[in-house]
């Protein structure tokens, strides 16, 4: 059992205009035993994953920096992963950490890890050294519905964006380019033309994601990798459909964790890589800034 025990403020202050922010982090307190690595997470949003995979790892392999050769600071690297189905070596996107490289995949665990069912992809449960009673395999849901959750997750569809011709947004648009953003996540992308469903193809996406990891700083950073990625790498969340958030979950809340409240708290708590684009933002006037949660709150 597991709960959040307390919140520590770690930042507070004021924005040019008057705006005031207090960052705050959460406590986690055990029932029992306290592991040594563990990190919690929240949901991630469903809209557009089989979009996401139907981009070519050429082309995020494009994006890639992983030692900052062109000196801006950004070094972007890709996660990779093993195929649990064929043992090849994927690239990550789905997760957090980008751990998974397939909607089927990130379906198939989540039904495992998170509900203890097991398919033909996990045929054993997910289980502690101590447990009793969790041995041996199984597929206890089919390959003809596990294939149905995959087309479904795979198919959730976009919103279309609004305020897309509005001055302030547009605005708004170029701040956050000029402040360095648009580096990590990335305006836009495109599908193949051979991507396994049809739907899918040779679309040109907006997701303002590179699906590539980055080292987000202390702040952020948890202390359990996963894959190739560190506790401090986080793989860049996109940013399609956040203005919704409120109206389709009742509330706000951002980052692996969900301690943002709102998405200037959620830039605040961006470091390393992210840090000069968090200082870009805090410089910013009160009309820029606005301008910029607009168009964020637009996408």
């Amino acid at each position: 059992d597991v709960r959040i025990g307390s919140w520590t403020t770690t930042a507070s202050g004021t924005l040019p205009g008057g705006a005031t922010y207090s960052l705050r982090k959460p406590n986690y307190s055990f029932l029992n035993v306290t592991p040594t690595n563990f990190s919690a997470r929240i949901t991630p949003q469903l809209v557009g994953l089989g979009l996401l995979e139907a981009v070519p790892e050429s082309q995020i392999a494009g994006l890639a920096d992983p030692n900052d050769a062109n000196g801006d600071g950004i070094s972007g690297r890709m996660q990779t992963v093993k195929d649990p189905e064929t043992g090849v070596t994927r690239m990550g996107r789905f997760g957090w950490k980008a751990g998974t490289a397939r909607v089927k995949h990130q379906v198939a665990e989540a039904l495992n890890s998170d509900m203890g069912v097991t398919t033909n992809v996990f045929k054993t449960q997910d289980c502690g050294s101590s447990q009793q009673g969790c041995a041996g395999t199984s597929t206890e849901l089919g390959d003809s519905e596990l294939d149905k959750m995959t087309r479904y997750v795979a198919l959730l569809g976009v919103p279309a964006r609004r305020d897309h011709s509005d001055a302030t947004a547009m605005q708004g648009e170029t701040v956050f380019t000029n402040a360095g953003c648009a580096k990590c996540h990335a305006p836009t992308l495109t599908t193949s033309q051979y991507a396994a469903m049809t739907e899918l193809r040779g679309q040109t996406l907006r997701p303002y994601t590179d699906l590539l990891l980055h080292d987000m700083g202390a702040g952020l950073a948890d202390n359990l990798p996963e894959g190739q990625a560190s506790g401090a790498e986080w793989r860049t969340a996109p940013l399609w459909g956040i203005g919704l958030t409120s109206g389709v979950s009742g509330g706000e809340a951002y980052l692996h964790d969900g301690r943002a409240r709102n998405v200037t708290e959620a830039i605040l708590w961006h470091g390393g890589e992210g840090e000069a684009s968090k200082q870009a933002f805090v410089n910013l006037s009160a009309s820029d800034r606005n301008a910029l949660l607009k168009f964020i709150n637009s996408l």
